[in-house]
């Protein structure tokens, strides 16, 4: 089994251009149509990242068919792609770009790339080597290597979209504890509370929570009754909930840990802000996040002038729409 993998790996480094043989051609007669499939692992986060990219080319790109499918097993990407052939039948059209991110996609990706002669774009670092991928998106904390097939990208990608913020309305969202930021109930309460009593009067706020926040957190804050807060627990929010508030809010403080939820707000067009938690030294994750401070598109709690409103990004941030650019362009698609 290992030297049959390693045959399936070897033919993954070919290069681009000696792998376009592929076993489904795309059509050619007729108006053009391209299929887009996303590669899923079924994980939120990553798929929400590669939801994040499809929406945008999409959105330049219209009339492209999207397709949506689990990984193959490993034994049965390696096979796949040793083969050239994808082993599940193909409804329309075959793929001309497949799309994934997180490590049980990446074999997949490969497979097929190779059976189709799709192009292959992988989200974040990816646990093979980059050369093997079209092209990989990987954000800046992760210090990818300079490569013609990689682009930095400013956090992740995520399908947030600019809507119309409301200047009295705001988001307060809490993550947790992770690997690394620690975490201080009490210095994360009297920051929500420093912010709800020196906002404006007519000023309401809206805080939701994450899996990782600490049960005892909410009760702690409810018991401060701050009268401008809503406080709306991770549990109570269904799908699509805070792609719904985010926009409508043209303020927006997030607990430092949650860099996701960071790019989130930035990417809605909030005027955003960082509340203060413990980290852990040297963490990539928290000089990422330095790094849009000396931007100008985020504050510091402990820069910010109490009671006057965050100022908002010096420049529109949209990574997801920069990307797609990026790929219709390079590929003329």
């Amino acid at each position: 089994m290992a030297g049959y993998a390693r045959r399936a790996l070897w033919a993954a480094q070919k290069p681009v251009a000696q792998r376009r043989t592929a076993r489904y051609p795309i059509c050619t007669d007729g108006p053009s149509v391209t299929r887009l499939w996303i590669i899923s692992d079924g994980k939120p986060g990553h798929l929400n990242q590669s939801l994040g990219l499809a929406d945008a080319l999409r959105r330049f790109r219209p009339d492209w068919q999207q397709h949506q499918t689990a990984p193959l097993k490993p034994g049965q990407a390696l096979t796949s792609l040793l083969r050239k052939r994808w082993p599940e039948s193909v409804d329309g059209e075959p793929p001309a770009l497949v799309i994934g991110a997180g490590h049980g996609t990446h074999l997949s990706l490969l497979a097929a790339g190779r059976a189709f002669g799709a192009r292959t774009v992988l989200l974040m670092k990816p646990s093979l080597p980059t050369g093997w991928y079209d092209l990989c998106l990987i954000p800046a904390h992760d210090r990818p290597a300079q490569r013609n097939n990689i682009v930095t990208t400013a956090g992740a990608l995520n399908r947030m979209q600019p809507g119309r913020p409301e200047p009295m309305r705001g988001m307060l969202l809490i993550g947790g504890p992770s690997k690394h930021f620690g975490w201080d109930n009490g210095q994360l309460i009297g920051q929500l509370m420093h912010i709800c009593r020196q906002s404006p009067p007519d000023m309401r706020w809206t805080l939701t929570t994450s899996r990782r926040t600490p049960a005892e957190l909410l009760p702690l804050l409810q018991a401060q009754s701050l009268g401008n807060l809503e406080i709306v627990p991770f549990e109570q929010t269904g799908p699509g909930w805070l792609a719904e508030q985010l926009p409508r809010a043209g303020q927006c403080w997030v607990s430092g840990d949650s860099v996701s939820m960071v790019y989130e707000a930035l990417s809605a067009g909030c005027a955003t802000g960082i509340l203060q938690v413990p980290q852990q030294a040297n963490s990539r994750i928290a000089s990422g996040l330095q790094q849009l401070v000396e931007q100008q598109r985020v504050t510091r709690y402990q820069d910010w002038t109490p009671g006057q409103p965050l100022a908002p990004p010096a420049e529109p941030f949209n990574e997801a729409a920069r990307c797609a650019s990026l790929i219709l362009h390079r590929w003329r698609l």
